[in-house]
């Protein structure tokens, strides 16, 4: 979902991967909410992807489609003229993979969101052919959120490679609400994350499977 925390845990697995040894770069295929500069638009969260990347990649292959409205990513397409191509997304995704390691893919918002008519979130991740790590932010209702996309994503064929407890508000903070995830989704808890003041620290509390 939008605002859980994904940008900070995809940071967190690439320096877990790159502690092993592996050179590991960053995607986040589609961003809306981007600023204009003077190499054309950006999005903060593909930035700390490249940040994070052991090898110097070109932004675009990072963040092939860059939108400057903070929308749903199929409706800033269409404002920008634009139709989100599976087959460009799929390129960069090859290009990346052929010079590092490990690529790690920042979802866009949700599982189910769409990105351009019947393509969405989850035939992205089909199409790319990775496992999946839910980020479940905990806080009231994530329960059943997190169970209805757990669901979502076995139903889509994609292996649930595990789940992120994050908190994202120390109030909220409640072991007995993850427990309750870890035990209704069946899928390994890679990390439960405190609030932290900086992503530099979120690997400390990962266990990559």
């Amino acid at each position: 979902d939008t605002g859980v925390g994904k940008t900070w845990i995809s940071q967190g697995l690439m320096r877990c991967l790159a502690s092993s040894g592996k050179s590991v770069v960053g995607m986040k295929p589609v961003a809306s909410g981007c600023l204009r500069t003077d190499q054309g638009l950006r999005n903060d969260d593909a930035l700390l992807l490249q940040q994070a990347a052991t090898i110097s990649v070109a932004y675009e292959l990072i963040n092939p489609y860059s939108f400057e409205p903070a929308i749903a990513p199929e409706a800033a397409a269409d404002l920008a003229g634009v139709t989100i191509d599976p087959r460009h997304i799929f390129d960069c995704y090859e290009e990346l993979n052929s010079i590092a390691d490990s690529v790690v893919v920042e979802g866009v918002g949700g599982w189910r969101v769409p990105l351009a008519g019947d393509y969405d979130v989850a035939m992205m991740a089909r199409q790319l052919a990775l496992p999946v790590v839910l980020v479940v932010n905990i806080r009231l209702g994530c329960i059943n959120h997190a169970r209805l996309t757990a669901e979502s994503i076995r139903g889509s064929g994609m292996h649930l490679l595990g789940w992120v407890a994050n908190h994202l508000n120390p109030a909220e903070t409640n072991s007995y609400v993850v427990g309750m995830i870890d035990r209704a989704l069946a899928a390994p808890c890679i990390g439960v994350v405190p609030l932290l003041p900086s992503s530099h620290l979120v690997s400390d509390y990962l266990v990559f499977p």
